[in-house]
């Protein structure tokens, strides 16, 4: 917890992203509410609808399909939706990617035209895009389930999808970067089927809501702690705020670190995910595992979908495909 003094100084903003962020005004940093959620989902279905499968093929430049993978649980399906660059032959690795949204919104197909661009294209990996169900509809464990069913069956058909299966990395941003670091510890306890790498942006890690820069971006960053703890509670429920929230739903809370894929974790210094993330690489480490850290000075939440142009948006980019690059050729 911080006093009041302390909570007030907070990191400065990019000069980019403040120009950016005060252009936009009040809409940059609009608050997620219990009663404002049914309101906010339908704003964000108007603002990103879902490109046809003939728009993600962009003229021929993408191979798209949409597949379905059954849940476990006999519960119906989860939809995958799989890209690669036309043309290219053999196994390529795989870039299991998981949409961010707050776990309340978000889709799996809008996601993928700067995946597309920004790494399948230049790194020749193939993309495939979950769509996982949404909180409150469906409260945990109903996504990081349609996750771990869908990387089941990717690794169960990988010949015929034209992927590696040994060289496969599981990543998100915000609530997908959460779902990935979920995901990698319910596959290393049930044996499933082991990525190389996770690649974390922005990771929604904590459902308890009490690091410092929580409290310290309370009311500045893009989303902030009212917000963070409307979709936590939007996906626990009655188990919010509780002792036996299992880390499947919030990874903070495991008490075991060791024998992760290798981590790729960033955040920004303005950002109210800042120390959950930081304390996230920093277990990694102390359980003998590697991860990579990235802390973008001055960078809020989503600093590089607001102002993709701006030059910490450009060093984020190429410092994630960097490590893309590294760890899919070992």
């Amino acid at each position: 917890m911080t006093d009041g003094s302390t909570a007030r100084r907070v990191p400065p903003l990019d000069p980019e992203l403040r120009a950016v962020l005060a252009a936009a005004g009040d809409r940059a940093r609009q608050v997620l509410t219990p009663e404002g959620l049914a309101t906010w989902q339908e704003r964000d279905r108007a603002a990103r609808p879902r490109p046809t499968l003939d728009q993600l093929r962009d003229g021929g430049r993408f191979e798209v399909a949409e597949l379905r993978a059954p849940r476990p649980d006999g519960g119906g399906e989860v939809t995958l939706v799989s890209a690669r660059p036309a043309g290219i032959g053999g196994e390529l690795p795989l870039l299991y990617y998981l949409h961010g949204g707050g776990m309340v919104t978000g889709n799996a197909w809008s996601v993928l035209p700067r995946l597309l661009r920004g790494w399948a294209l230049p790194l020749g990996l193939a993309v495939v895009s979950v769509e996982y169900r949404l909180a409150p509809r469906t409260r945990f464990p109903g996504a990081v389930e349609d996750a771990y069913a869908g990387l089941g069956w990717v690794a169960e058909h990988a010949e015929a999808l034209g992927v590696d299966a040994r060289r496969v990395v599981i990543g998100g941003k915000s609530a997908g970067g959460g779902l990935a670091a979920a995901l990698a510890l319910l596959v290393r306890d049930r044996g499933g089927p082991v990525p190389v790498g996770q690649l974390l942006l922005s990771p929604m890690l904590d459902d308890r809501g009490d690091t410092f820069s929580s409290h310290q971006l309370a009311g500045h960053d893009t989303w902030d702690r009212v917000s963070n703890a409307t979709a936590w509670q939007a996906l626990l429920g009655h188990r919010y705020g509780g002792a036996d929230v299992p880390p499947y739903a919030a990874p903070a809370r495991a008490a075991d670190f060791a024998r992760l894929p290798a981590a790729y974790v960033e955040v920004g210094s303005a950002e109210t995910f800042r120390d959950e993330a930081v304390a996230y690489a920093d277990a990694v480490w102390r359980a003998g595992g590697e991860a990579e850290l990235h802390v973008w000075p001055g960078a809020c939440h989503g600093f590089d979908t607001l102002a993709p142009d701006a030059a910490v948006s450009r060093d984020a980019h190429e410092a994630r495909t960097r490590w893309l690059r590294r760890i899919l050729r070992r």
